[in-house]
Parts: C-alpha cells; sequence; structure tokens
C-alpha cells in the first residue's frame, strides 16, 4: 500500500495544527505511520508545498478562496463539512481523502464535491461520505 498523504489548511494553522496534532498521535498509536501522512499548513502557505500531497483537506470557511485562487492545482481541494472538521476522526478523515481522490481522478475539478453535497456548509455529517451513506469501500488504513 502507498503512502496517503493528506495535507489540512485553515486560514492561519492554528486549528489545523491542533486537529492534526491529534490525528498524528492516533497514527503513532495505530501503527499507521507507513500508510497514512498528515501535515498542516496555513492556507495562505499552501501553494508552497502542495505537490508534496495526494489531497489537501481545508476547513469549512475557506470555501471561496478555493473557488477563487484554486481551481488547477493537479491536487484535489476539499473542503470538510464544519461538523466533520470539529470532530476529526482519523478514519472518517482517510475515508473521505480516499473518496476525494477517486472523484478528482474523474472530474478534475476542484474543489471536490461528494454527490449531493454541493452547499458543503449544509452538510451535517461527522463521519466519512461512505459510511454515511454508503457506497464503494476505500479500503481500510
Amino acid at each position: 500500500m502507498n503512502l496517503l498523504k493528506i495535507l489540512i489548511c485553515c486560514g492561519g494553522g492554528f486549528s489545523s495544527s491542533y486537529v492534526t496534532t491529534r490525528m498524528q498521535k492516533q497514527i503513532k498509536e495505530n501503527h499507521l505511520e507507513n500508510q497514512v501522512q498528515i501535515d498542516f499548513s496555513p492556507f495562505s502557505l499552501m501553494h508552497e508545498v502542495i505537490d508534496q500531497y495526494d489531497v489537501v483537506m481545508c476547513c469549512p470557511h475557506l470555501l471561496m478562496e478555493i473557488k477563487l485562487h484554486f481551481k488547477d492545482t493537479g491536487v484535489p481541494l476539499y473542503v470538510l463539512p464544519p461538523r466533520m472538521y470539529g470532530l476529526m476522526k482519523l478514519t472518517e478523515i482517510v475515508d473521505d481523502a480516499k473518496g476525494v481522490i477517486d472523484i478528482y481522478k474523474q472530474t478534475k475539478q476542484n474543489p471536490v464535491y461528494f454527490p449531493g453535497e454541493e452547499n458543503i456548509l449544509r452538510v451535517t455529517r461527522i463521519n466519512s461520505y461512505r459510511h454515511t451513506h454508503g457506497g464503494k469501500n476505500h479500503g481500510d488504513i
């Protein structure tokens, strides 16, 4: 299995650093270091490191910035649902990351949306799209 590299972004890097640190701890506790890497970046610095990642997952308030400035990155960009961003469960984030990558391979459009979730601010789920709505299994981490 290839290493899945996820970048979490927020406005200034404060909330993303907190949730990333929590998930990095879970990665170590579950001995997943060879399967998943999660890092954080302030959104304003994302362009400097984006090509090092498989997917970028952003906090909800960055939606308009992504739509305006980051359509053609070559890397899938996903805006996390507000409630999911607050909880950030490792297995759910990884599952959605894999789903986002699959969708991006088909559409090549940013930001990436799951079906029926085009208005991300109205999405209330706290688990991955697949776990909430069923669908393709993206494999275990």
